[in-house]
């Protein structure tokens, strides 16, 4: 249904505006003038995934904490839900891979920047009794490093900024946002590329070389009169092939067959751009096969 980034510098109270709008939500969602589907709005953050705020002191530690909180906010994504990530998000490159995940689940999409002072964050920092409290030295440098979402961006956009000042979020231009606001459709860079099935490979290889010999098998037994020739391969598979009026050798038909397997294995191994899914049954390789050598031997 809706995923919405929390960004901002470390204590700058983005889990209060996280719990502010969670509330909020729930609180339209059961409204009895609420009339859309059925929702249920969940927050993913460090602390719900037992994250610690220590894990900011070393780069090497940050990196697989951060693709756990990806891989949690992948796993809440659909259209039942409306996710909140309540996390520092400081990267733009990671709101971006969000963002991406999103899109992919056809979600809407919406950004909350709360902002404070440096100051401002390195005293409530200094004054947390919870023990999630971050060392000195680490808030400063993300600050340092923190960069700032743009409205000018599409995965930092709607963008709603939250200063420190005000006393809840703007629930109602959020509340549109989640509801109403456009749905944009995944493009290449997010969809899964389909794979063939295992024994694909073999298929392949195996339909073509069946079919090489049954082209000299019926060649030698018409004596080389081409015309329409039926290849009885299995009792399900009997493709059809035209060929020219004279003998075609071993070597051109061997020829077409590495040209055509080389192909085909492409899209086997690295996937296909084809829409749809892609038949890699032996009668369907038949059938391509045979279109194949039909437009490419020589009269």
């Amino acid at each position: 249904m809706a995923f919405i980034t929390i960004t901002g510098y470390p204590s700058s109270g983005k889990t209060r505006r996280a719990e502010q709008l969670c509330a909020h939500l729930e609180s339209r969602l059961q409204d009895s003038s609420y009339a859309g589907p059925k929702l249920k709005v969940v927050v993913v953050s460090d602390d719900g995934l037992n994250i610690p705020r220590t894990v900011y002191d070393d780069g090497r530690a940050e990196k697989p904490a951060r693709a756990a909180l990806f891989t949690a906010v992948q796993r809440q994504m659909g259209q039942d839900t409306i996710v909140i990530v309540d996390s520092l998000n400081y990267i733009k490159g990671f709101r971006y891979q969000m963002y991406c995940a999103a899109r992919e689940h056809k979600l809407r999409v919406c950004t909350i920047f709360v902002v404070a002072t440096h100051e401002q964050c390195k005293e409530w920092n200094a004054s947390r009794q919870d023990g999630q409290a971050y060392a000195p030295e680490t808030l400063d440098n993300l600050v340092m490093r923190y960069e700032e979402p743009s409205s000018m961006v599409r995965w930092d956009s709607p963008l709603f900024t939250v200063p420190w000042t005000d006393k809840d979020v703007p629930i109602d231009d959020i509340w549109k946002a989640v509801t109403e606001g456009n749905v944009k459709p995944p493009n290449a860079g997010t969809q899964a590329v389909p794979k063939a099935p295992t024994d694909a490979l073999r298929t392949l290889e195996h339909t073509t070389t069946t079919m090489v010999a049954a082209i000299m098998a019926e060649q030698s037994a018409s004596g080389g009169l081409g015309g329409p020739v039926t290849l009885s391969l299995s009792a399900t598979s009997k493709p059809r092939v035209n060929l020219p009026p004279r003998n075609v050798t071993l070597s051109e038909l061997q020829r077409l067959k590495r040209q055509f397997v080389t192909v085909h294995k492409k899209a086997i191994t690295l996937g296909t751009t084809e829409k749809g899914a892609v038949d890699w049954s032996e009668e369907s390789i038949a059938d391509k096969f045979a279109m194949y050598i039909e437009s490419n031997l020589k009269p």
